[in-house]
């Protein structure tokens, strides 16, 4: 059994719809689970319907009309005439998330979010499942919310891997082409549950685990897994090999070719995981597996842009010790703030933290109870991984350094 995921820019327009099926006639199709994300930039289409739902609904039926006719020009590209079985399927599912927030009654965001959101996954699936058919590829549909049970932490929920396994095993028929969403789940009242963004990544783990799959392979818009992301790096390459653990490592700092999440599920199995190119699909790629170190080896950049640095000092210079900092620590948790690189003295403590969840605001006034603080927005924070001088001070060059921080093998820098 072998697991495919396709991102949204794989199926971001019709002719990236009708690349999917090239790419599977040319690597064969049989024994495959497709994973599958919302299409092109679906995600933050959905994104902005909530949020004209909560604060403007005035321009609600704007912010709809834009989800709906984006898929509706997909359609007409791909299927004729008007009456076909897929047209049908699309206006219900339409119907469906409009019909959410009609008749809603929960004020809470995240919930509110999740059911709306997972929207882009259904649509993009259920046209592709289509268009495969049509091009003689037989394939199974699958809501994956009937297989992937969670608990109710709406926008970064928890696996519950026993009942999953238990579903995954009855619902997947390893001896075809199956077709089913990623980023999704369902919680025990059956509400739609979503694993983070990016989260598809690691849907196609979790099933590859869940399946004993011989493998996993991303598609995706770059040949493999790069030292650095071309859209803030200049002159990347591409690295042949990397390891679970050094994957892990990159991932952890925020790498984005990989999901943090994936790649624990992977490794317990040493179920291989490759990452090529859809519009190469013949080239190797790369693939992180046991074992195997970096290759080529060279310094590997990171940035995580639009972080906060908070520095923490005690207002009557007392130690800022074990007590204080997991108090600290609790409040991050408590406000979703998730922690990217710590440093503390005696009597301070810097964080570089993601305020992903907007907490922040509600967590300032808290904090300024018990300490002095300094608060840095709009920060980005590099990673160098196996980093020489040459390549620090290509990060250096330019920027106001707030926090340095070294190890052995990597370098991580606050800039302003």
């Amino acid at each position: 059994m072998r697991i495919f995921k396709f991102g949204g820019a794989s199926v971001k327009d019709a002719e990236s719809v009708r690349n999917v099926v090239k790419v599977l006639q040319k690597t064969g199709h049989e024994n495959t689970l497709l994973v599958v994300s919302a299409m092109g930039k679906t995600t933050n289409a959905m994104e902005k319907v909530v949020n004209a739902y909560f604060y403007s609904r005035e321009q609600m039926d704007e912010a709809v009309q834009e989800v709906v006719d984006y898929h509706k020009s997909i359609l007409h590209e791909l299927f004729e005439p008007k009456n076909h079985d897929i047209h049908h399927v699309v206006n219900r599912l339409i119907e469906e998330f409009k019909g959410f927030l009609i008749w809603n009654k929960s004020p809470k965001y995240a919930f509110v979010y999740d059911q709306v959101v997972g929207y882009g996954e259904l649509l993009s699936t259920a046209i592709v499942s289509s268009f495969l058919k049509e091009s003689g590829l037989q394939n199974q549909w699958i809501d994956v919310r009937e297989m992937i049970k969670t608990n109710n932490s709406y926008r970064d929920a928890e696996v519950n891997w026993t009942q999953t396994r238990k579903l995954v095993k009855t619902k997947v028929n390893v001896h075809t082409l199956n077709i089913t969403q990623g980023f999704l789940g369902s919680d025990e009242n059956n509400f739609t549950t979503t694993l983070g963004r990016e989260g598809s990544d690691y849907t196609a783990a979790i099933l590859a685990y869940c399946l004993d799959a011989d493998s996993v392979t991303i598609w995706k818009d770059v040949p493999g897994v790069l030292n650095a992301d071309p859209r803030h790096f200049e002159e990347t390459r591409k690295l042949e090999q990397i390891s679970y653990r050094e994957a892990i490592e990159l991932a952890f700092y925020g790498a984005s070719v990989i999901h943090p999440k994936t790649l624990q599920p992977l490794q317990q199995k040493e179920i291989p995981l490759y990452v090529k190119s859809f519009l190469q699909p013949e080239e190797v790629g790369t693939v992180v597996g046991k074992g195997v170190k970096i290759a080529p080896e060279m310094p590997c950049f990171i940035v995580k842009k639009h972080e906060v640095l908070l520095k923490l000092s005690s207002l009557d210079f007392s130690f800022i010790v074990e007590d204080s900092i997991s108090a600290i620590f609790k409040l991050f948790h408590d406000y979703k703030l998730k922690v990217d690189l710590i440093q503390n003295s005696a009597i301070s403590f810097s964080v570089c933290l993601d305020n992903t969840f907007g907490g922040l605001k509600h967590l300032l006034p808290i904090l300024e109870e018990k300490f002095k603080v300094i608060c840095h927005e709009d920060v980005s924070l590099y990673t160098i991984r196996h980093f020489n001088e040459e390549a620090v001070e290509s990060i250096l060059n330019g920027f106001d350094v707030l926090v340095e921080q070294r190890g052995k093998v990597t370098v991580q820098l606050v800039v302003k």
